[in-house]
């Protein structure tokens, strides 16, 4: 079930896009609901009602386009899929304008903070600050709740018009129980409208709303209004507590004041985002060979690719997740002229604009324009389209919990399949490293590491790959504390020699071990970096000695480590464009 009327099924050559949104939806629902991490064909055959040949068409498109992952028959979400929902969060300028200060809200209120928007008769999350506790209260990017069941829903539903009120009942009246917002737990009995009715009354005359236990026992939360430049509510302002600290009441005599003190100055900076032109990216960076690489605009690259990938390849489907993700990188409407977005709704592009990113003729890209908006992803605004809060359903929400190491192991596992070797990925913490994943591979000799295994870092090819991503004043300093003991005979122990390999590893941007730790024991490694470019991590591929020399390991295993570092980095530049990963991890924060 959708919250938002859902258009007639679009007929003609944009199809594949319809049925290809359907095909993420239901991955989406089922990843939400029910917490799986890869479905089987037939899953999404019943979910969806489409032929399996269909489905099959679909998924194999979807992952040459690096959305979805197969592994045999399992199909799961791929990060690079939250490229759409980024579309979205980049367009409408909130997470830039009001993450700063919904930051500084959370420190200062110590409680968690979050921005949420409307979408049709239910709200969805675009920012969230959370308070580490162990009792933690949040929502994740991309959630859905019933309007009714928060605090923001009544703010916004004082603005509805009698046909928002219509599609509200609709759907209570199909979906009593809140069964479909996997975010919220399902209620035991139906509720009566005419509380909600009238909590938005006074929502309208308060100018504030209260969430006493709405969602579930425990939770209550405080919510003001942020409007745009037409007066119009943009976004809502949530300040997240416990019983066990707050009842409503103390909670609205806590934050409100500090909560509402802040309006004005994040009002003025959310119109400040949606008077700044944002700069349109290169055409390249909206279209992309089906592995990620830039494509020569001289063609138009779905067609490319569907001579490359054959017949099964839907081209639709292609060309209309480029015009969706395009939305997301600029205001610009080409040919020099700029579209800012009226009263701070987020930034806009006109169909040249669209069709100059994408690379595709205006007719190809109106028909997915068209099809996006008829099926509530886009809106259209005169001439000037943008991307709705409702692709933020396309997998957002279960690929935001995703953490560092979660995005970092398909690509490993990868990588092991490839070079038949054990791959681990090791961060600094002090003078060691410490693994913090790691995939085996299949072997009558292996080595044997465990996760939280701790060795130290000046005779490892992580740590030397990790010291070297230090600046040089950090690195000085680290290096001036190590007082190296010989592991084995061929540990290096003089400090300045240790330097200069390490320095040298800074150059060639991969460190060699060779039976320094232990006997027997090779390693090579490359860092992996974050969105800024600092180092995080580091990713090695061990083995035996026995096989081959040091320069064959280096010649054999090094482009595979790096290719499979790159891609690491991809996702997690992706991953942590809106937010950062969990702090813990410590990446993109």
């Amino acid at each position: 079930m959708s919250l938002s009327p859902v258009p007639p099924p679009v007929n003609g050559p944009v199809g594949p896009l319809e049925r290809g949104l359907a095909v993420l939806r239901e991955l989406t629902r089922l990843a939400a609901h029910e917490g799986r991490t890869t479905v089987r064909p037939g899953d999404l055959v019943r979910g969806t009602g489409l032929a399996r040949s269909v489905v099959d068409r679909v998924v194999g498109t979807l992952e040459q386009l690096g959305y979805v992952t197969l592994d045999g028959r399992d199909i799961g979400l791929s990060v690079r899929l939250m490229e759409l929902g980024n579309a979205y969060l980049a367009a409408s300028g909130l997470p830039a304008a009001l993450g700063p200060f919904a930051e500084r809200l959370a420190d200062g209120l110590d409680e968690s903070v979050s921005v949420a928007v409307p979408d049709g008769d239910g709200v969805r999350f675009v920012v969230q600050m959370t308070r580490r506790r162990t009792m933690s209260l949040a929502f994740r990017i991309g959630d859905l709740l019933p309007a009714e069941r928060c605090s923001p829903g009544a703010l916004f539903a004082a603005e509805w018009s009698g046909s928002g009120w219509a599609a509200w009942r609709a759907r209570r009246a199909e979906d009593p129980l809140d069964t479909s917002f996997p975010a919220v737990p399902p209620r035991h009995r139906p509720a009566s409208g005419g509380d909600f009715e009238a909590r938005v009354k006074e929502a309208a005359r308060d100018g504030w709303a209260t969430d006493d236990q709405l969602i579930e026992p425990g939770l209550v939360a405080v919510s003001v209004p942020v409007r745009d430049a037409s007066g119009r509510i943009a976004c809502a302002v949530n300040v997240v507590s416990h019983t066990s600290r707050h009842d409503v009441d103390s909670l609205r005599a806590a934050v409100l004041g500090p909560l509402s003190a802040q309006v004005p100055a994040m009002e003025a900076a959310l119109a400040a985002a949606a008077g700044r032109g944002r700069p349109r990216p290169a055409a390249e960076r909206a279209w992309g060979t089906p592995g990620g690489a830039p494509t020569d605009l001289g063609e138009d690259p779905a067609r490319m690719a569907k001579r490359e990938l054959g017949a099964g390849f839907l081209q639709s489907l292609a060309r209309g997740l480029a015009v969706l993700r395009a939305l997301g990188g600029a205001e610009g409407a080409g040919q020099g002229e700029t579209v800012t977005a009226g009263g701070g709704r987020g930034g806009g592009m006109t169909l040249s604009a669209v069709a100059e990113a994408t690379g595709l003729a205006r007719a190809t890209a109106r028909r997915s324009l068209l099809t996006l908006v008829e099926l509530g992803y886009v809106e259209a605004d005169g001439r000037v389209f943008r991307p709705l809060p409702r692709v933020l359903e396309l997998g957002y929400a279960p690929l935001a919990e995703l953490g560092f190491t979660d995005i970092a192991q398909p690509h490993m596992r990868e990588l092991v399949r490839t070079v038949h070797e054990s791959a681990s990925l090791a961060v600094l913490d002090g003078g060691d490293i410490r693994y913090i994943a790691r995939v085996p591979t299949v072997r009558i000799m292996s080595v044997n590491i465990t996760i939280g295994t701790r060795f130290p870092a000046y005779a490892t090819s992580m740590g030397r790959v990790l010291l070297a991503g230090l600046d040089a004043e950090a690195r000085a300093a680290h290096l001036a504390g190590v007082r190296p003991r010989p592991l084995t005979r061929h540990t290096v122990t003089d400090v300045p020699e240790l330097a200069r390999v390490v320095e040298r590893a800074a150059a060639e941007g991969h460190a060699l071990v060779d039976q320094e730790l232990e006997e027997g024991l090779r390693s090579l490694a490359v860092p992996v970096r974050d969105a800024r470019g600092r180092v995080v991590a580091a990713l090695n591929v061990a083995t035996h000695a026995g096989h081959g020399t040091a320069e064959s390991a280096r010649r054999e295993l090094l482009p595979a480590l790096r290719a499979t570092a790159a891609r690491i980095e991809a996702d997690l530049a992706t991953a942590s464009a809106h937010y950062a990963l969990g702090a813990g991890e410590r990446v993109g924060a």
